[in-house]
């Protein structure tokens, strides 16, 4: 058993005498670390009757609850690989997945048992039936999968990041540690969900791994849910994207908000870019530090981050132990590029532990991002200040040209973010839309923080000169849209590939 992630986890609540300690808090009910542990081992023992064996994958697709994680934790202890999928995901996205796992099992609710009607399928609840046999922990190698979380797929179809049975150990150590210094008394609060990688790392292994406890919140997300979670649970850290902090400091939330998470000591940004104003509007209703970083689905989790003890508003933060990058020009194509003066702007290459073994059967597109030599290219556009602090300037896909310009929407992003009125934007390519004249060029969409600001249209020419102050012409939208709320995808972050369509 020596190395699986899931007899690890076990043997160290036997260790520490966590046993009894609660776990998982949901609803009404707790959990204690002892009684997880034991489910796992019996969801085990059910997997197993159903045939799945050492590097046999399982497609996990589970709300947030106890069966999510007795089902992850089972098929670690089978030394089989956890295929982790939301729920939440369309019939055409569960098909993509199931056809590029081949999943010798799928365990899902109920509700979705048609969607998975062609393979061995199972419900959360079969995994409590009382088994013939428990297995032992399988034993590991260090490079044995253990689960694969697929990427958004904004820029093509989701691609499954493979990662080991050592991984999550590593960026406990490199966020949950290094940035936050998480400690058994901290309850975790994560309204990303734990089938993505934000959400997986501070619901279930960093309370797992350090003795703690968080909140299981099966529902769909929503500001009033969040606050009754809040107040119910008494959270210390909370995690989530920048759209869902738009929300809890909007307008009309601010003071449920700050009442109900009094006991927050510190607030995780990631997903996306935080804008500054964004930040500041976060600290003031939470009272807290606002810790702001930068991960990805191939690293496993958070390599970036402004940390409790040192942090900058604007920047990423610093890069956490054990990881290292690397900023470097773009190069040829599928070229590694040159490394570039130090506080020049380059694309962000990163190494360490928790880096994916690669895409899940596509060897190719893995060596298009992944080097021999451990690098992973992130796509990312940054530059490393003097003190260390990295500063975010958007992606490579994400650039535009206008006028013959390059441009980054980012940039025109953080401009409009700080006009006083504004809590969410994002700037798009519109390539000729007859409402614009026609015009190829950039167009911003704004949620307000108060909707009643000024009338629409009197809005939206003041955000234009607000932008005209600021930016050189071909920077400037060429139209500002008001919207209620922005479009996410399954991850919460903007829908900007929505947008661009609303757009032409």
């Amino acid at each position: 058993m020596e190395g699986n992630l899931a007899a690890l986890l076990a043997r160290r609540a036997d260790t520490y005498g966590w046993r009894d300690r609660p776990l998982f808090r949901s609803g009404e009910t707790t959990f204690s670390h002892g009684e997880v542990h034991d489910a796992a081992a019996t969801a085990a023992g059910v997997l197993h009757a159903a045939g799945v064996r050492p590097g046999q994958r399982v497609l996990i697709a589970l709300p947030d609850s106890v069966g999510f994680v007795t089902a992850l934790l089972g098929t670690l202890r089978l030394g089989a690989v956890a295929v982790l999928t939301g729920p939440e995901r369309t019939a055409a996205e569960h098909a993509h997945v199931l056809a590029d796992a081949e999943p010798r099992a799928v365990v899902c609710a109920s509700g979705l048992l048609d969607r998975f009607a062609s393979a061995h399928t199972l419900t959360d609840g079969d995994l409590t039936d009382e088994p013939a046999v428990i297995p032992d922990p399988a034993p590991v190698l260090p490079d044995t999968p253990a689960y694969v979380q697929y990427t958004s797929g904004t820029t093509g179809k989701p691609k499954g990041a493979v990662h080991r049975h050592t991984d999550a150990e590593v960026y406990f150590r490199a966020l949950g540690i290094g940035a936050l210094g998480i400690t058994p008394q901290d309850v975790v609060f994560s309204l990303s969900k734990a089938c993505y990688p934000l959400g997986l790392g501070a619901t279930v292994f960093f309370p797992m791994l350090c003795g703690g406890s968080s909140v299981l919140w099966s529902s769909r997300p929503s500001v009033r849910g969040a606050v009754e979670q809040a107040r119910r649970h008494r959270p210390t850290l909370l995690f989530t994207v920048p759209t869902w902090y738009a929300r809890l400091v909007g307008n009309g939330a601010r003071d449920a908000v700050r009442e109900a998470f009094g006991t927050v000591r510190a607030v995780v940004s990631a997903g996306e870019p935080l804008l500054p104003s964004l930040g500041d509007r976060i600290e003031e209703t939470f009272g807290c530090p606002v810790l702001d970083g930068l991960g990805s689905t191939e690293v496993g989790h958070t390599f970036v981050s402004n940390t409790v003890t040192r942090r900058r508003r604007g920047a990423l933060g610093v890069v956490l132990e054990p990881f290292e990058i690397s900023v470097r020009s773009e190069g040829a194509p599928g070229g590694p590029g040159r490394e570039v003066r130090p506080g020049r702007t380059g694309v962000l290459y990163v190494r360490g532990p928790s880096v994916m073994t690669g895409y899940l059967g596509r060897p190719e597109q893995t060596a298009e991002v992944l080097g021999p030599d451990g690098w992973l290219r992130t796509g990312d556009l940054v530059h490393v200040d003097a003190d260390g602090f990295v500063h975010h300037h958007g992606r490579v896909l994400d650039q535009v040209t206008v006028a013959g310009e390059r441009v980054a929407p980012l940039e025109v992003e953080r401009v409009l973010g700080r006009h006083p009125a504004v809590v969410e934007v994002a700037v798009v390519m519109n390539d000729g839309n007859a409402d614009v004249g026609g015009r190829p060029g950039l167009r911003a969409f704004a949620v307000l923080e108060d909707p009643a600001w000024l009338p629409r249209g009197e809005a939206e020419r003041e955000l234009l000169a607000f932008a005209r102050d600021r930016l050189p012409d071909h920077k400037v939208p060429l139209s500002v849209t008001l919207l209620a709320e922005m479009p996410h995808t399954a991850t919460g972050k903007i829908d900007r590939v929505a947008l661009g369509r609303g757009a032409d």
